[in-house]
């Protein structure tokens, strides 16, 4: 079973993506964290006249294995990530490697930014979560703060305004919910809630995949 889970910067995407991998035991890729990796990687070096070069490196190099969530959950980082995503031959590379995730006989559960659209058009279940900015903002500035980090809501919600306008006008990008994904606003859930609606909707498929 091969799984697409797509959403905006702090929808609850990763979270749902990872109970729903855990309970069909299946493999599971943030595909976001690709990014961010190579977001950090060239953190600080936007201005650098080979810039574009340097990322497209670190991207063909990058070893999706080794890879420090908490690390790369900055948003600082996450706008690093905007950044290198809107380079052609990044995402070529990167897309290499979620390809090479899903080529497994027994599925995977992969989420971002692109993948019901681009990466696995051909998905047994397609998710689009999302939820209203102030939402997302808050649970982010949350996950954060209980991280040490020093942050406060207002600087996150206009990064993350940032992040939603980044990913709607990148030409590189793919970023919209498929026809076939089934829409999830995860805006007034909990993550329980939240996981046991994704829940629902991957086994609605499923049995209707199975008896047709």
């Amino acid at each position: 079973m091969l799984i697409a889970v797509d959403g905006p910067a702090a929808s609850g995407k990763g979270t749902i993506a990872k109970r729903l991998a855990s309970h069909f035991q299946l493999a599971h890729l943030d595909t976001g964290l690709l990014y961010r990796a190579v977001g950090l990687a060239t953190l600080g070096k936007h201005e650098d006249p080979h810039f574009e070069a340097m990322a497209i490196q670190v991207a063909i190099d990058l070893d999706a294995t080794n890879l420090d969530e908490e690390q790369l959950s900055t948003a600082e980082v996450g706008l690093a990530a905007s950044r290198v995503a809107q380079i052609p031959d990044v995402r070529k590379a990167l897309n290499q490697l979620q390809h090479q995730f899903i080529d497994r006989p027994e599925g995977a559960i992969l989420d971002g930014r692109d993948i019901g659209s681009r990466i696995c058009p051909h998905a047994d279940v397609k998710l689009f979560i999302t939820a209203e900015p102030d939402a997302r903002a808050q649970r982010r500035t949350n996950q954060l703060l209980g991280r040490g980090l020093d942050v406060t809501f207002e600087d996150i919600l206009s990064q993350i305004a940032q992040r939603d306008k980044d990913d709607r006008e990148n030409p590189a990008g793919a970023f919209f919910q498929a026809a076939d994904a089934h829409l999830l606003d995860t805006s007034k859930l909990g993550i329980e809630a939240a996981f046991l609606a994704a829940l629902g909707i991957v086994e609605r498929v499923m049995a209707q995949k199975t008896s047709g």
